[in-house]
C-alpha cells in the first residue's frame, strides 16, 4: 500500500513501519496518525506478519511531537477534543491487537512522539534517544495519554514531575523508571530491534496474543480477578494445536511449526 507519511516494509514475519517526515522531526499530523492507523490494521489482518516495528526517519527523532501548525489552527475546544480522541484511538488499537508493536525510538521521543513510544507493547531505545512530555511548556497538557500511560509505566509521582516540569530525560534515565525495556547503542538499534522481533514472531502466535490480552486486561483487574482471568486464557491455549505441537516437539526434541490455532 501507498502512504503519505509513513514507510511500510515487510521483513519476513515482521513489519516495519517507519515515520516519514524527517524535515518536521516525524512530527504526528492528523494524516501521519490515519496512515500508522492504516499500516498496524494490514498488519493486524495478515497472518502472515506476527510483529510490528514502529521507528522514526532520519537520526534525529523517533517523533519530536504534535504538528504545531495544525494545534494552533483547531477552531474549537471540541475540534481539539476530537484530535485528542483521534489519537487515543491509535494507542487503543494498538493494545487490542493480537500482535506486539514495538517501539524503536532512535532519537527524540516528545509529546505526541512518547505518547505513542508508550502505546506500544516494548520500547527499545537508542542511548542517544530523548523522551519527555513538554506540552506544559506550550501551555497545554499531554493528549493522546501522556499523564495516563506515564502514570502507569513510571508511577503517578514521576508522571506529575515530568509533565509539570517539560524536562526532557535521557535512554538511560528512561530506562530507570521503567519507560523503556533496554537501551542500546545507537549503531545497533536497528539489528536489536529486528532480532527481538524476529525471536517474538518465531513464538506461538495464540500464546503471544494470549499473553497480551492477559498483561494489558489483567493490568487493571484485581489481583485476584486478574489470576482467574489468566486461569481461562491457560485453559484456553492449553487445549489448542499449538500447545499439542509445543508440547510434543518438546517431548520429541525438535523444533515445533505452529499453525495458529
Amino acid at each position: 500500500m501507498e502512504y503519505e507519511t509513513i514507510l511500510f516494509e515487510r521483513d519476513g514475519a515482521v513489519a516495519v513501519i517507519t515515520i516519514n517526515r524527517p524535515k518536521v522531526l516525524n512530527a504526528l499530523s492528523q494524516a501521519t496518525i490515519a496512515d500508522l492507523a492504516s499500516a498496524l490494521r494490514v498488519v493486524e489482518d495478515d497472518a502472515d506478519l506476527r510483529v510490528a516495528i514502529v521507528t522514526g526517519a532520519g537520526e534525529k527523532a523517533f517523533v519530536a511531537g504534535a504538528d504545531i501548525n495544525e494545534l494552533r489552527a483547531l477552531p474549537s475546544a471540541d475540534a481539539a477534543r476530537q484530535l485528542s480522541e483521534r489519537g487515543h484511538q491509535l494507542g487503543l488499537c494498538i493494545a487490542q491487537m493480537r500482535k506486539i508493536v514495538i517501539a524503536a525510538v532512535n532519537g527524540f521521543a516528545l509529546g505526541g512522539g512518547c505518547e505513542l513510544a508508550m502505546s506500544c507493547d516494548l520500547r527499545i531505545a537508542a542511548d542517544s534517544a530523548k523522551f519527555g512530555q513538554p506540552e506544559i511548556n506550550l501551555g497545554i497538557i499531554a493528549g493522546w495519554g501522556g499523564t495516563q500511560r506515564l502514570t502507569r509505566l513510571a508511577g503517578p509521582g514521576m508522571s506529575k514531575l515530568l509533565n509539570l516540569t517539560g524536562d526532557l530525560i535521557s535512554a538511560d534515565e528512561a530506562l530507570r523508571i521503567g519507560l523503556v525495556e533496554r537501551v542500546v547503542p545507537a549503531a545497533e538499534l536497528r539489528d536489536t530491534t529486528r532480532a527481538l522481533a524476529q525471536q517474538i514472531a518465531s513464538k506461538a502466535p495464540l500464546a503471544v496474543a494470549a499473553i497480551k490480552q492477559a498483561v494489558n486486561r489483567g493490568h487493571d483487574m484485581a489481583l485476584a480477578d486478574a489470576c482467574m482471568y489468566e486461569a481461562a486464557l491457560f485453559g484456553t491455549i492449553v487445549q489448542s494445536e499449538d500447545a499439542k505441537e509445543g508440547t510434543g516437539a518438546f517431548l520429541e526434541k525438535r523444533k515445533p511449526t505452529w499453525q495458529g490455532r
